[in-house]
């Protein structure tokens, strides 16, 4: 009989604002969030504490929006370098238990600790060591799921937060992950969400249980993908860092539940788009000197422009001031011409250190 692999899904928990208040002690016990600039009054919120998340503060709200739940609300200027120094320092630490360590943004990461056993115990054990060594050696915490799969690990991490181990086995996995509503699966964004609401399935064992053929119909392969997944077949191995592409380009787009037809509202959905991309050019040690727009309206006409940047970028602000430029300066922002769809992209890559760079 095959072995169940074990995979680990760890979680740094609010992973920018834990590593603001490590710095800036005073900052414990009040409601943080990381993002934008409080003092132009633009931007969007990347990370929250507890503090914040009680007053129902949320990731990707504006600024005003967060205010007006929490008025005493701190808001911290992202500080990337530092976040990607803590992400490298727990990758170091996940890589003492394991060559199969794969990052899935910069505070996540699938561990294969299924040859690990015989040195450092089972799934539960290494996590648990896991969580006290990030907790002393780091400063911050982390909620790890242990299971046989990557879907349901992830699952897993994020069912107990902060600082939790949460264990999922062929065994119990229909009991904790089918109640739960279809839009935590790994995949299922708000659009195929809202698709598969439509046919009544609003929990993943309402999904599971449908027939994979009527998936496939309804969604094509990832119909597939995600039926195998709700199931527990998901067999997708855990990459090592070694093992992925190296990229040419980098971009992120949204088909939004509604159009955008003002310039704050385009503004937020570039700066959630360009976080993403800054996050993975952070991930693999890459900067832009190229950034891209592609947009596309309700009419499905589409325009693409792209700019040179006078130096690479890697960071949020960054990219998200050079694709507005971009947009007002090639397309009038207003309620007479709506925008359906917006992808943001950078391109000429290099490695960071590759090249030296003019400071300010």
């Amino acid at each position: 009989m095959k072995k169940n692999r074990i995979i680990l899904h760890a979680d740094l928990n609010n992973f920018y604002a834990s590593v603001e208040c490590l710095y800036n002690p005073g900052l414990r016990g009040k409601p943080v969030a990381v993002g934008g600039d409080a003092e132009k009054r633009h931007g969007i919120i990347l990370a929250k504490n507890n503090e914040a998340k009680a007053f129902g503060v949320k990731t990707g709200e504006t600024l005003w929006q967060a205010r007006q739940k929490c008025p005493g609300l701190i808001f911290v200027k992202p500080r990337y370098d530092l976040y990607v120094k803590y992400s490298r320092l727990a990758r170091s630490l996940y890589e003492e238990y394991t060559s199969q360590v794969e990052s899935f943004g910069l505070d996540e990461c699938w561990l294969d600790v299924t040859n690990s056993e015989t040195l450092w115990g089972d799934g539960k054990r290494i996590a648990d060591e896991i969580r006290l060594r990030v907790k002393r050696e780091l400063g911050v915490t982390v909620s790890i799921g242990v299971s046989f799969n990557k879907v349901f690990a992830k699952l897993g991490s994020d069912m107990k937060k902060p600082d939790a181990t949460t264990i999922i086995t062929p065994e119990n996995y229909r009991a904790l992950l089918w109640p739960l509503p279809v839009s935590e699966m790994l995949f299922v964004g708000r659009s195929s969400a809202a698709r598969l609401a439509e046919k009544g399935i609003d929990t993943i064992g309402a999904l599971a249980a449908q027939p994979e053929k009527r998936l496939i119909e309804w969604m094509g392969k990832s119909g597939a993908a995600l039926w195998r997944a709700c199931n527990g077949l998901d067999d997708a191995p855990v990459h090592l860092y070694t093992d992925r592409a190296e990229s040419k380009n980098i971009s992120r787009g949204m088909t939004f539940r509604r159009d955008l037809v003002s310039e704050d509202e385009v503004r937020l959905g570039v700066s959630r788009l360009s976080e993403k991309v800054a996050e993975q050019l952070r991930r693999e040690g890459l900067r832009g000197g190229v950034v891209q727009v592609h947009i596309r309206t309700p009419q499905l006409n589409n325009i693409s422009r792209q700019a040179t940047l006078p130096y690479g970028v890697c960071t949020q602000r960054d990219i998200a001031d050079g694709a507005m430029a971009l947009l007002r300066a090639h397309w009038r922002i207003g309620p007479d011409n709506p925008i359906r769809a917006i992808t943001v992209g950078v391109s000429a890559l290099t490695r960071m250190g590759e090249r030296p760079e003019q400071i300010s």
